[in-house]
């Protein structure tokens, strides 16, 4: 090998091995100088791995060929049309992103707007349900046999049958039917109490009529609330299984094929799928069906108080460190509360010690329960929790909601008494009557000013009722109980709206007295 031969041989060599040694001498070095490269982060970082949370996908065949068998095909045929003057289902464009009830393809929907003279032909309805006794006892929703003529329905090996409706509850859209059958497979119910976020579900149905159609997902969330329907005794569980038109009465499962609700409703600007379906907890199902097969009806426990959501503002007037529990706006005479001293201003934190997250919490706690049981209310009133025992009545249905409220009556400009500005007048008994208020209740505004009270909502034509917890009947005892009031004071108004809701308003003083 000539001498340049060698030269360039080894020259070549100390740069290899000078390479070599940047390679594995930088990273001590530049541990030594306090600085890390991105590289050498995510190496430290992958060096010691958590275990895993999640392992491996979910098989559900097993589980699909053990249930199915007991999860039914339900079709309704639906009567006349509703008479002139009753109330009609609305258009679709007037209702964006509602809970929306779901049927199957080409159904009439009841209630649904109908062609010249009103009359339609009779239309079809079809849902799921799913069969909890041998003998023939069945559950799904009330609200795809509500109206129904009949009821017909199909087990999964294709044999059909008559239904009889045993019974049906709106508030909690839950049905019972029986068909006259023997032997037939069943489905076991699971711990709705267990259920928590991130737990894997399955529902089978009909979904657009196409029977035993399996569909998978996660819970999202429990105990949701619905705001657009009146079942505010049911806690809904919120999954991202994928729910559709002729769902709605099917079982959701659990991984051990028990059932932990019934699908019911699902939010949607489109009237289909979009990631968002609930379901009924089948502990609510279980008791309701249970009081239907035994009486034919639903009766729920009632404490007799109207409570509202507690805001920011209003937690920090009643002097609470956040807005967890409801606020009691009113106390219904003679009912459970008043007779154990439940007072208006009152913030109920837990049922038997269940914690209040909001105020929608209260009613199923409460309305899941019998009349004439014994429950543990913790009461926060003026800078303490109180435990107060109350005997709960029935709640009685038929009891009326509010009517409209008369408009403002105009009046001469009159000033204000009081630092919020608020201008009051005595209410004569006709407007007594038509706010549905007693002799002793309310003072009318009829100018709100321009400051803390307006900013608040608080308008003209509304009522306000109490100041804290004092009642005030006329517009001098209003001026009183806010004659005392100071720059950055605040001060919980009871005010029943123009609309006919009563809450509290809090109400916070400027700098200023509020013109």
């Amino acid at each position: 090998m000539s001498s340049m031969k060698k030269s360039l041989l080894a020259v070549s060599l100390v740069a290899a091995l000078s390479a070599a040694t940047t390679a594995f001498v930088l990273p001590a070095a530049t541990a030594q100088s306090g600085a890390q490269t991105p590289a050498d982060a995510a190496a430290s970082v992958s060096a010691t791995p958590e275990a895993p949370l999640v392992t491996g996908l979910p098989d559900f065949t097993r589980l699909v060929e053990r249930v199915a068998p007991a999860v039914v095909s339900i079709e309704t045929t639906l009567g006349a049309p509703r008479g002139r003057g009753q109330q009609q289902m609305p258009d679709d464009a007037q209702i964006p992103e509602i809970f929306r009830r779901f049927f199957g393809p080409g159904f009439d929907m009841p209630g649904a707007p109908r062609g010249p003279g009103g009359n339609a032909p009779r239309g079809r309805a079809m849902g799921t349900g799913f069969i909890i006794s041998a003998d023939g006892y069945l559950l799904t929703n009330h609200h795809v046999v509500d109206g129904a003529d009949t009821v017909k329905v199909r087990l999964s090996d294709r044999r059909e049958f008559d239904a009889k409706v045993v019974g049906s509850d709106a508030e909690s859209d839950v049905a019972v039917l029986k068909i006259q059958a023997t032997g037939l497979p069943t489905l076991r119910f699971g711990n709705a109490g267990a259920v928590r976020p991130g737990q894997w579900a399955v529902a089978i149905g009909s979904p657009f009529g196409f029977e035993q159609s399996v569909t998978a997902g996660i819970v999202s969330a429990v105990a949701r609330s619905n705001q657009y329907a009146d079942q505010r005794y049911v806690p809904f569980i919120q999954t991202d299984v994928p729910i559709n038109q002729g769902n709605s009465g099917g079982p959701l499962l659990n991984v051990a094929g028990e059932v932990i609700g019934i699908n019911s409703q699902i939010f949607s600007n489109s009237g289909g799928y979009m990631g968002v379906s609930f379901a009924i907890p089948i502990d609510i199902a279980a008791n309701v069906a249970e009081q239907i097969k035994k009486t034919g009806s639903v009766q729920r426990g009632q404490v007799g108080v109207i409570v509202e959501m507690l805001t920011a503002e209003k937690a920090s007037a009643v002097g609470l460190p956040d807005t967890r529990g409801a606020l009691v706006n009113n106390v219904q005479p003679g009912s459970p509360a008043e007779k154990a001293g439940i007072e208006p201003l009152d913030v109920i934190l837990s049922v038997d010690g269940t914690r209040l997250n909001t105020s929608s919490d209260l009613p199923p706690l409460i309305g899941n329960k019998a009349p004439g049981t014994k429950v543990r209310l913790a009461v926060f009133r003026e800078g303490r929790t109180r435990d107060i025992d109350v005997t709960l009545g029935q709640l009685d249905t038929t009891a009326a909601t509010g009517s409209g409220m008369p408009a403002p009556v105009a009046s001469p400009a009159q000033a204000s008494g009081n630092a919020l500005g608020l201008t009051g007048r005595d209410l004569d008994a006709a407007q007594r009557r038509q706010y549905g208020l007693g002799s002793d209740e309310g003072v009318l505004v009829i100018n709100a000013g321009r400051g803390a009270a307006a900013d608040a909502g608080i308008a003209a034509g509304d009522v306000i009722l109490r100041v804290g917890r004092t009642p005030v009947a006329t517009a001098s005892a209003l001026d009183r109980a806010l004659r005392d009031l100071r720059p950055g004071d605040t001060v919980m108004l009871l005010v029943r709206g123009r609309n006919g809701a009563t809450q509290y308003r809090a109400v916070t003083l400027s700098g200023a007295t509020d013109r």
